[in-house]
């Protein structure tokens, strides 16, 4: 009797240790996400949040994904591909045009008056990575999403209605075809991350910005200039996005929780992305609004003007890409042709 207790309670000792045991069993990730933008901005709070959380959610709480906004784990934004390639950070969103010249293909998608939609370029932009891109140009990583944001603008601290306006003035571009785009109207570039905006309008280094709507309302753009130019019909610049992840990482993860980051990859998430990021120009816009301020919409015909002045720069990159050995002409015609059969049926991603 006393034998068969003693048996009982040792076998009940060792059921409960295996069930108490069970978690610290399980295969437990916790992964770095690292961005340039503060927490409360669209795009943290609207994609990078809610693709996150998604992966948690899916993952049971096997994955951990820890956010680190404004450069929380140091550098600087041009650093963030590097700090994904180099494991600094699991994880990183950013903005391509950051490393000139690493990524050409993707510049195809801010060559001027190219894109009229956020969400059909961000699924040509998915499916010519996949093409194009994935084994070349960014080999070293592990792509979750690529996108583009909604129009890119002028914001300025004086009214902007034809090129000329621009002349002589300091303008703040976000990657090398925006700056050539603005060389091209006679402004002066000023190349700097965006983190750099408001205290670069805010003492006067610059006289102006180009950004969607969507990013002001972090930097309080409309509280530091008065003028706003937007422009009907195709978007005057666009800036192409990665979210991207350390490859070692992800191979070094069991396949269950790696199908749980394809699940969360891809076309349909890219989608989502970049028509979030569009979305919130609207309400970013209506602050400007709200204030009073000075916006400029430029027509599709008076939109000819500028055109005429920055097309050039189609010809130049296309000889560019071409001394790369990258037909540039026909990833300009591919993006055009995949934009155009976008269905916004094919925006599923948490649906």
């Amino acid at each position: 009797m006393t034998t068969r207790r003693t048996f009982i309670a040792a076998a009940a000792a060792l059921t409960t240790a295996l069930i108490s045991s069970a978690p610290a069993m399980a295969q437990e990730v916790t992964l770095t996400l690292h961005q340039f933008l503060p927490a409360q901005a669209s795009v943290p709070k609207q994609v990078l949040d809610v693709w996150a959380d998604n992966v948690e959610e899916a993952s049971e709480g096997r994955i951990e994904i820890e956010r680190y906004p404004s450069m929380q784990l140091g550098g600087t934004p041009p650093e963030l591909m590097d700090q994904a390639v180099d494991g600094i950070a699991d994880i990183v969103w950013t903005v391509v045009g950051y490393t000139p010249g690493r990524f050409p293909s993707t510049e195809v998608f801010e060559l001027p008056f190219m894109v009229e939609d956020a969400r059909a370029a961000s699924y040509a932009y998915w499916k010519m990575f996949e093409e194009h891109m994935k084994d070349g140009e960014f080999a070293d990583l592990h792509i979750v999403g690529t996108w583009v944001h909604g129009p890119g603008m002028f914001h300025t601290n004086k009214p902007i209605t034809v090129p000329s306006d621009l002349e002589g003035m300091k303008i703040r571009g976000g990657s090398r075809l925006v700056n050539d785009l603005l060389t091209r109207v006679g402004a002066e570039p000023i190349g700097m991350p965006v983190p750099a905006v408001s205290e670069a309008l805010s003492k006067g280094v610059i006289d102006g910005t180009t950004i969607p709507w969507e990013v002001t309302s972090a930097l309080k753009v409309a509280e530091l200039v008065e003028n706003h130019t937007e422009f009907d019909g195709p978007a005057l610049y666009n800036l192409t996005f990665v979210l991207a992840m350390n490859k070692d990482v992800y191979d070094g993860l069991p396949e269950d929780l790696q199908q749980v980051i394809d699940d969360n990859s891809g076309l349909a998430f890219s989608i989502f992305a970049g028509g979030t990021q569009a979305d919130a120009d609207g309400p970013a816009r209506q602050i400007a609004v709200d204030r009073g301020n000075n916006i400029i919409t430029v027509s599709e015909e008076d939109a000819a003007e500028w055109d005429a002045l920055v097309n050039p720069i189609y010809e130049s990159w296309v000889a560019d890409m071409d001394s790369k050995g990258v037909d540039g002409q026909a990833l300009i015609d591919e993006a055009r042709a995949l934009m155009s059969e976008y269905d916004p049926s094919m925006d599923t991603y948490g649906k």
